[in-house]
Order: C-alpha cells, then structure tokens, then sequence
C-alpha cells in the first residue's frame, strides 16, 4: 500500500521469520534483502555476526541514511555500516528487549530443567546465581513450581528483590560456603562466578546449567573433571520460543522507531 514505510528483514531462522510477521500486522511493509535498495529500514539478525551475514555486500545496495536495526552489534559490524553510509543501531540493548526475552529464557530452562533431572522441581533446592531480569523472571517460576530457590546476588537491591519474591538471598561472595547444600545451579551472570573453588563444594555429580552470554559463568573444564553436568544453554529465546522472541524484537523496534520520530 502507497504511504507504508518498508521493512527489508535480513535472515531467514524462525525468529526473524516471526519479526517480519509482526512488522507486518504493525502496518509496515515487509520484504526480505531484495528490497534493500527501496527499503526505510533494515531489520538485521541477533546476534549479527559480519562473518555470516554478507554485511558489506547487502549495506552497500542500502540508500545513505537508511537506519539499520541488529542485535549485539560487533565493531566489525559497526565499521561496515558506516562506510555504507547506514545509520547501525543495537536492538539488543534495549532493556524491553531484555525483560521480554526473559520470559521465553526462563521457560526454556525450566524444560531443560524437567528433562534433565530425575526429580521434580517441587521440593528442590535449587542456586540461582544472578538476580537481573532472567533470574527474576526464572526465580519466581521456579517457586511457583514449588522449588526452594535461593537467589546469590551482589547487590543489596536485587536481595531485598528476591525476598519480596519470596525467595531466599545470600551475597554472591557467599557461594563457595553454601555450595554444599546443592546438587542444581542455574547461571544468569556473565563473568566467573562458577569457579572450580565453588563447583569442588557442591554435591556429586551435581547438575549445572548456565544462561550467560559466552564465555559464561562457569568453569566448564572443572565442572567435567569433577563429575558435574554442566549444560551451557545459549539463545533460548530463539531455540525454545522463536515466535515469542521474534515478537519481541519487533515490538522493541518498533518502539525505537517511534521514539526516534517523536525526538524529531
């Protein structure tokens, strides 16, 4: 329809699939990299990875000034941009994003959760390192379920978050002292919190899984040789619920397109 503004979505997994469809119902006309060339905006993959997507050649077909929209944006990324002459913002970023995505992390760990272990979640006691969005929207479902959950946070603030949850709380610099009262962790943060001092501590052959982003959280190399199992679970969101995350991300673009015409 004449007047639409036009989506060009690069990538084709499930969840930029679902994006397209949402930029649609959200009035915008959708095409994939052919319309580039015609195209006000450029919805790019997440995370947009220069190596794999032919950034440089697709770019370069874009008229100078396009805004360009991708998720966790490389200095590589970045540099081919704006020798195009293409505005490249990060989705990724945004914290809307990262309180949506949450939810579909959550309930893709507690399946991995359910299928890995041989025991319910009700009566558990399980270590929740990290208390931002992920752990939040985890630690209260796993209680919901009727896990223990205790939530290891540094700040004080995310502390007093979890007990108003219900929750217990201890200081993150507590792990190596409470280790040994569990055979389940989940990780939410992204730095060496896991370190083979706290992984020696828990039980035998406990069962580790770890959200964060690469390298993790958590000594994989210890963890194996001290009989632990220790799953790095990575892009849940898209993996266990595309449609959800691929909603997500468009609602969030959408979000940063209105707010830019309405600074203009």
């Amino acid at each position: 329809m004449e007047g639409k503004k036009c989506f060009a979505v690069v990538g084709g997994d499930a969840r930029q699939a679902a994006a397209a469809r949402a930029l649609a119902r959200a009035g915008y006309s959708v095409g994939g990299p052919e319309m580039i060339a015609v195209a006000d905006y450029i919805l790019l993959p997440l995370p947009l990875d220069a190596a794999r997507t032919p950034l440089a050649e697709l770019l370069r077909a874009a008229r100078p000034g396009t805004l360009a929209l991708g998720g966790m944006l490389s200095a590589e990324a970045k540099a081919i941009a704006a020798e195009a002459g293409v505005e490249l913002v990060d989705y990724f970023a945004r914290e809307e994003l990262t309180i949506r995505n949450a939810i579909p992390t959550a309930e893709g760990c507690i399946g991995i959760l359910m299928k890995e272990r041989s025991r319910t979640l009700w009566g558990s006691s399980l270590l929740l390192t990290g208390f931002g969005p992920v752990g939040q929207a985890l630690g209260v479902r796993l209680a919901a379920l009727g896990a223990q959950v205790t939530a290891a946070a540094r700040r004080p603030a995310q502390r007093a978050l979890a007990e108003s949850f219900g929750l217990r709380s201890v200081p993150i610099d507590r792990l190596e002292q409470i280790a040994p009262a569990f055979d389940t962790v989940v990780n939410t943060v992204p730095a060496p919190v896991l370190s083979e001092g706290v992984l020696a501590r828990l039980r035998p052959q406990s069962f580790i899984v770890d959200l964060a982003s690469r390298p993790g959280g958590t000594d994989f190399d210890a963890a194996r040789r001290l009989g632990h199992r220790a799953i790095h679970a990575l892009s849940l969101p898209a993996a266990c619920a595309p449609e959800t995350a691929g909603e997500a991300v468009a609602q969030t673009v959408c979000d940063m397109i209105g707010q830019r015409e309405e600074a203009s």
